[in-house]
């Protein structure tokens, strides 16, 4: 199936321009083209269209995935009253006895997270077989990391570093690729890669992996 994503503003990273009232086209799981959407739109006009808000850019790279997944507890919201919301580690994490079972349950919601944060992928390497399993499933990529990065972590690749730094793969529409990208409503007068910086990756509506929405904030 043919989709047409489009948003006030492409940022397709790798250092190109930005491109006003731009879209991706999307063929299945892959990146068929990238442009101005009247372009696209001329050149596949049976493709579905997807409107969103704001700015749409490469997926992003989580770089803290051992810290997210397997050193922190993702409670589940039942759990609110008695754990809170916010991942648990430290003494806190050691309080609660975790078994596979629980650590693949955290995981999972933890993966959730993340999509709903425009990750496409966690660096780092897993080793707990539920979290991995879990990772797996979900699509979500596993990059290897060279060093470790700065702390504390945070399911905001944009905090702590340029917002270009974290950009999985450029939008080129090189044919082949995975359809991996995400859309952050913020401002797109003015500097859009300040614009996602400063307000951060909370603002995601949408992100797609593999050609599949996989998010959409409601």
């Amino acid at each position: 199936m043919l989709t047409i994503h489009r948003a006030e503003l492409l940022l397709p990273g790798a250092g190109e321009e930005p491109v006003p009232g731009g879209a991706v086209l999307v063929d299945g799981s892959v990146l068929a083209a990238v442009g101005p959407y009247e372009r696209l739109a001329a050149a596949r006009p049976e493709a579905r269209v997807r409107q969103w808000p704001g700015i749409i850019t490469p997926g992003l790279c989580n770089p803290y995935g051992p810290e997210l997944l397997e050193r922190a507890y993702h409670p589940d919201p039942r759990e609110a009253d008695t754990l809170g919301t916010a991942p648990l580690t430290g003494e806190a994490l050691d309080a609660l006895g975790m078994t596979d079972a629980r650590w693949g349950a955290s995981a999972r919601r933890g993966v959730r997270r993340l999509l709903a944060h425009g990750a496409v992928a966690v660096a780092g390497d897993l080793w707990r077989e539920a979290v991995v399993d879990a990772v797996q499933r979900s699509g979500l990529g596993i990059e290897r990391r060279s060093t470790e990065p700065p702390g504390p972590a945070t399911l905001d690749p944009f905090a702590g570093r340029p917002a270009a730094e974290a950009f999985l793969l450029p939008l080129l529409g090189d044919k082949g690729l995975y359809a991996d990208f995400a859309v952050f409503d913020v401002p797109v007068d003015g500097d859009p890669y300040a614009a996602l910086g400063g307000h951060g990756a909370v603002t995601c509506v949408a992100t797609v992996l593999g050609g599949r929405l996989v998010h959409r904030r409601a």
